[in-house]
């Protein structure tokens, strides 16, 4: 009588399982895949070293103010009036304002007046600093083609005082030669290129 009692329970428990398992099968091919985006660095373009003479001046980079829709690794686009979106399937390496701080840093490098040169991520002591706001810093569609838009209110400032001694706000517009995001991701590389050059020759001209 128990032999007979335990084989029902067995074919029951084998059907419990079979039902589980194709539940377990089926839930995997109806859920989305998971997003694995490209990762994409900034491009940069070397910039010429300065045939003026060494600045005696040190300077930090610091990482500039952004709101929150700037201040991220997704890539912004506006495709139309006031309507914010992002490209799908694509990530920048860092946050943007960590892009632009360490492109200015590179341009400073490369112009060579300045030697003593640091950012906030080391947060050393310098005789100015190099802050400001990233207020814009995507992509934005003009008669249907993109245009990468990029504005920085670059403030120069004395730390032992935290006097402004110079202020200026730039803004580049590089058109997209195409709508592919690695095509987007060339010209940011270009308008950053732009930015970096004017933000070291303005800089330079100041203390």
């Amino acid at each position: 009588m128990r032999v007979r009692a335990i084989k029902p329970a067995i074919r029951a428990l084998c059907y419990v399982v079979a039902i589980v398992l194709f539940v377990s099968v089926t839930a995997c091919s109806i859920l989305p895949k998971a997003e694995s985006p490209s990762i994409y660095r900034l491009p940069t373009t070397h910039l010429s070293q300065a045939q003026a003479k060494p600045l005696t001046w040190s300077l930090r980079i610091d990482t500039p103010q952004a709101e929150q829709m700037i201040d991220s690794a997704r890539s912004a686009v506006l495709p139309e009036g006031d309507v914010i979106s992002v490209y799908q399937g694509a990530r920048w390496s860092d946050r943007a304002p960590i892009l632009l701080r360490n492109r200015l840093l590179d341009a400073f490098r490369d112009d060579g007046r300045i030697a003593a040169l640091s950012s906030d991520n080391a947060n050393l002591q310098a005789d100015y600093a190099l802050t400001g706001d990233l207020r814009s810093f995507q992509s934005e569609y003009r008669d249907g083609q993109p245009v990468i838009v990029i504005r920085y209110d670059a403030r120069l400032v004395r730390t032992n005082n935290l006097r402004i001694v110079a202020a200026h706000s730039f803004e580049i517009r590089e058109p997209v030669n195409g709508r592919a995001v690695p095509q987007v991701v060339s010209a940011f590389g270009k308008a950053c290129d732009t930015l970096s050059s004017q933000v070291v020759a303005w800089a330079g001209q100041q203390p």
